[in-house]
């Protein structure tokens, strides 16, 4: 057993005291030397922490006694070291940004697609009615998809509702939804039931649980995760890597964040182009007078920026 585990979660519930509630938690995650990054909103909590196994189990049982999030499915991974260098708890408008002009037009505590363990899941995905839809952006798939999903060309989750008449041609079948750990799903599937959508479905728990559950079957490529290891390895039974560098096009497992701060694009780039360009995503932004330093991995903590001392005044 590994020393450390990071846990990946999120909750839909209704919080009335979000703000007050943002600065409890970030005090219980520093007492238990917890990192990581967590988002709380009027509309639920939303996190990836990592620990040692008894601040992680602390953790666990902290959420749950708070009662509002009984229906928390923690997906846990063993590592040898945590995900995180810092924790950061922060108070948002929502937990996932749904790009609607009205958030409340949709609400999954009320209405969702239909639940599908991952075994249930491997089964349904390949028939004749049956289309896989991914809602990740676009360098989420690029590093790992469903084999023969429908993947949509966007830059962040909150460019979904958009792509809904594109959509509209799939309307006479079943939409099973998926993403990395089920909360884009929530919102995706509310969303489609909304606009006339009749059958949908979402992978219960993401593709971290269907790797767990179904062994990853027919998932190709690497997870991509939102903690400095980038990238999870999720098939155990026909593996294979589709992603390719974005500078060169040969086939690489790694992504990185462009060493520009400006542009920090989220971007799959092999070794030797890594290397060429410094941890850059092209030669404009090598050049860019505030590159990062590179160190091979493609991931970078911002670096707090000193506060000035404050003045007396006489």
């Amino acid at each position: 057993m590994k020393a450390y585990q990071t846990l990946l979660y999120y909750c839909y519930s209704h919080i009335q005291d979000g703000e007050q509630y943002t600065a409890q938690h970030l005090k219980f995650c520093k007492a238990h030397g917890l990192k990581g990054r967590v988002i709380i909103a009027d509309e639920g909590i939303n996190g990836t922490v990592s620990g040692t196994v008894e601040a992680c189990k602390a953790y666990m049982d902290y959420v749950y006694a708070d009662g509002r999030f009984n229906a928390t499915e923690f997906k846990i991974d063993e590592v040898n070291e945590p995900s995180f260098i810092k924790i950061h708890v922060r108070y948002k408008s929502e937990i996932v940004y749904s790009g609607l002009k009205n958030p409340n037009y949709i609400d999954p505590t009320k209405q969702t697609g239909k639940y599908l363990e991952p075994k249930e899941f491997a089964e349904m995905k390949d028939r004749d009615d049956v289309v896989v839809l991914d809602v990740r952006s676009n360098y989420e798939h690029k590093m790992g998809k469903f084999k023969n999903a429908v993947t949509l060309d966007i830059d962040n989750f909150r460019d979904f509702p958009a792509m809904i008449n594109e959509l509209a041609q799939y309307k006479d079948k079943k939409i099973l939804t998926y993403c990395t750990g089920g909360i884009k799903c929530e919102k995706a599937s509310a969303l489609l039931l909304k606009e006339g959508f009749n059958d949908v479905y979402q992978l219960h728990g993401g593709i971290v649980k269907y790797g767990k559950e179904a062994d990853g079957k027919d998932f190709e490529g690497k997870c991509y995760v939102f903690d400095n290891r980038l990238a999870v390895d999720v098939n155990k039974v026909n593996p294979v890597l589709i992603s390719t560098c974005g500078n060169c096009g040969t086939t690489t497992p790694k992504m990185i964040n462009c060493a520009n701060p400006e542009c920090n694009k989220h971007f799959t780039q092999c070794a030797a182009c890594g290397e060429e360009l410094d941890g850059a995503c092209s030669i404009h932004c090598k050049e860019h007078p505030r590159k990062r330093p590179y160190d091979g991995t493609g991931y970078y903590v911002k670096i707090p920026q000193p506060v000035a001392p404050k003045v007396a005044r006489v």
